[in-house]
């Protein structure tokens, strides 16, 4: 892993801030993107403190000009990309189908899969030029099930996957590998904003058997080993990270 440059959106907090200090600590440098400044310089000084090469640039990846921008100046920063994890995303408003606005549908989906998509077209963009690079986006077990109190998220996370598959097809000939990984429930604060009232945590009660809740350091080892030449034959999977509860 040592001097990869590695991209990831979404880096601080949770799963990606995790992730970029597995990175850090296999001697990877890296561009951490999010949308508050003082969290990602905060970031980016811890990673430095690991002994690797790190900047923090503001992107929303709903925006193109964000994105292609983006992975313009890691590009520039670095010379090229070899890693990127799309990480970037939202639980949504919570609630009954019946709840559901446009607004609601829009406002997730334009985090989860529009910024998927984005941030995908430009980061293969980037890779096809030196004609390898590895993509993880990230899903979540709801990707595979329906999940009462989450349609829309359990939609869009579905439609993350789709992504996956169809643009590992379009570039494997090019040297490029796609994959996903697909956590449970991760002690998060978006886990925590989404069990947030009584109401969704009893739909979530009845369609939750697992107990257990994992770590996102847990979830950056799968992205670190599905990102490295240990997995050089995967491509266009989608990993569980979930303790089981897709195979309840």
């Amino acid at each position: 892993m040592s001097s990869r440059i590695v991209l990831i959106t979404g880096a601080l907090t949770g799963i990606g801030r995790a992730t970029a200090i597995a990175f850090a600590k296999q001697g990877a440098n890296l561009i951490v993107s999010g949308r508050t400044d003082d969290a990602g310089n905060k970031l980016v000084t811890e990673l430095r403190a690991l002994g690797v090469e790190a900047e923090y640039i503001k992107a929303d990846v709903r925006r193109e000009d964000d994105v292609r921008n983006l992975v313009d100046q890691t590009v520039q920063r670095f010379g090229h990309l070899d890693i990127a994890v799309n990480n970037a995303g939202t639980e949504g408003q919570p609630g009954l189908v019946v709840d559901q606005t446009a607004e609601t549908f829009h406002a997730t989906f334009e985090t989860n899969v529009l910024g998927t998509l984005l941030s995908m077209k430009h980061e293969i963009r980037a890779m096809q030029a030196v004609k390898k690079g590895s993509i993880v986006n990230i899903s979540s077990s709801y990707g595979k099930t329906g999940a009462a109190y989450a349609s829309v998220y359990s939609a869009s996370k579905h439609a993350v996957e789709g992504l996956t598959k169809s643009a590992a097809l379009e570039v494997a000939a090019s040297g490029i590998r796609v994959n996903a990984v697909a956590p449970g429930p991760i002690d998060t604060g978006m886990l925590s904003r989404f069990t947030g009232t009584e109401e969704i945590k009893a739909g979530l009660a009845a369609t939750v058997p697992l107990k257990r809740v994992g770590h996102p350091e847990e979830i950056a080892d799968t992205i670190v080993f599905l990102s490295s030449d240990q997995a050089s034959f995967i491509t266009g999977a989608t990993f569980a990270v979930d303790g089981g509860k897709t195979a309840a």
